[in-house]
């Protein structure tokens, strides 16, 4: 008899624990992944001491090094996954992001915050490898749009989480009577202690996962090239070309959008820094609210619908969402409250949808790999986004990267029209395996 958790039927081996941990890694995953980049605006001000004409480009830099620190990870983080098991990649992931968190606000200058940045980006890349490899594992294929979007609405969750509780503890302690410095540095320590807590849970409570050990070992190098040789696929293709958007799409919202808020709010409504980090979160936390209801709709329409088809009307919102940051005069008015809801709509709609696309167009055997691929198409995407959108924020304004995006949304939108009848699902895109090493 199948067995069933949230509407999702488990595949064999699996069991609904697993899967309940499977969706906390979700929702720790993304608390601390959103928390660095969301907070960071508070260590350039309070603790570096950095003018604000010269944020911009800051960021833009500290989001390039942790593009390169995923580009060069990804793929080796997929392929690794499918040889030892997403249980230990996604553990050790955790632990980086922790030891990344804890060291940020020690930073000296630039130089030292890049390298940290890099470091915290390794944690990175292991978690979004093995958050979407997990929960296409624990379920058939028939329920693989529904755990996108639970996976998704857990993520969401924990995005809230962080951009209206984490982000706020340094104000908080400030508050209390710490001074800024300290305050950020204790806030700091304190969500890398959770982290490191909930990497010792889920090192007990996720399933060790399958690994081919009745078959040949398979260099790594040799499933680093088949996730991309599978590109040759149309809907693989159009899964990696999602990717390339969303992933920019995020690290714009957690980034740009947060400074965006900040700055004006210092700049033009005379807010303190750490007021102006709790403005902008307020924002972003509307964003991610919408994740968080968005989510599970986009998941059942995956089910139901041809997903190539949903992952075209999902990039095709997002792109109107990015383009609209133009209209935005006041970041701080209800026009950014709207626009913001979108772009949470949007945004969640690519990522919940593309996974489940990659999922039915490959063979289990190479799944953490096109995983990987598919993810290290969304850090190239970030580096290109970020870097000229950095650029162009200083430069032009502060919507440009949002724009930026928005317009590669598009090319992806033309792209999804042009294959879509094309779009085929491999034939052993449901085959199953008994997790090794499960009793």
């Amino acid at each position: 008899m199948t067995r069933r958790l949230l509407g999702l039927d488990l595949a064999p081996g699996y069991t609904k624990g697993n899967l309940w941990s499977g969706f906390t890694l979700g929702l720790l995953g993304t608390s601390v992944i959103t928390f660095l980049p969301a907070a960071q605006p508070y260590v350039l001000t309070e603790i570096l001491g950095l003018a604000a004409d010269t944020q911009g480009r800051v960021t833009g830099h500290l989001q390039i090094a942790a593009e390169v620190g995923l580009i060069a990870s990804l793929a080796w983080y997929g392929a690794l996954s499918d040889r030892v098991g997403r249980r230990a990649v996604a553990v050790a992931g955790l632990a980086l992001c922790a030891l990344g968190a804890a060291l940020y606000p020690y930073a000296g200058g630039e130089a030292v915050l890049i390298a940290l940045r890099v470091l915290f980006a390794l944690g990175i890349a292991a978690l979004h490898v093995t958050m979407s490899a997990i929960v296409v594992d624990y379920v058939r294929d028939h329920s693989r749009g529904k755990s996108y979007g639970l996976l998704g609405l857990f993520s969401g969750i924990g995005a809230v989480v962080s951009v209206l509780v984490l982000v706020r503890l340094p104000t908080v302690l400030e508050r209390g009577g710490m001074s800024p410095e300290a305050a950020g540095r204790t806030g700091f320590l304190i969500v890398a202690a959770l982290t490191l807590l909930g990497a010792l849970v889920l090192r007990f409570t996720l399933s060790p996962s399958w690994s081919a050990r009745s078959e040949p070992r398979v260099r790594l190098t040799t499933l680093v090239a088949q996730g991309v040789k599978l590109a040759r696929d149309p809907g693989v293709a159009l899964s990696y070309a999602a990717s390339f958007v969303a992933r920019a799409d995020l690290a714009l919202v957690a980034s740009f959008l947060s400074l965006w808020i900040a700055d004006h709010a210092r700049t033009e409504r005379g807010m303190s820094a750490t007021e102006a980090v709790a403005r902008a979160g307020a924002v972003v936390g509307i964003a991610y609210t919408v994740i968080v209801l968005g989510a599970p709709l986009y998941g059942w329409l995956g089910d139901r619908m041809k997903r190539q088809n949903v992952v075209i009307l999902a990039q095709a919102v997002a792109a109107a969402a990015y383009l609209s940051t133009l209209l935005v005069g006041d970041p701080l008015g209800p026009g950014m409250m709207i626009v913001a809801a979108f772009i949470g709509l949007g945004e969640i709609g690519v990522i919940t949808t593309a996974g489940p696309l990659l999922a039915q167009q490959v063979p289990a055997r190479y799944r953490g790999s096109s995983f990987g691929v598919q993810i290290l198409c969304g850090a190239i995407g970030i580096f290109v986004v970020s870097g000229v959108g950095g650029w162009l924020y200083d430069l032009w304004r502060p919507a440009a990267p949002f724009a930026l995006s928005g317009a590669c949304g598009l090319l992806v939108v033309l792209f999804g029209l042009a294959v879509r009848r094309r779009v085929v699902p491999h034939p052993e895109a449901d085959e199953e395996r008994e997790p090794a090493g499960l009793s």
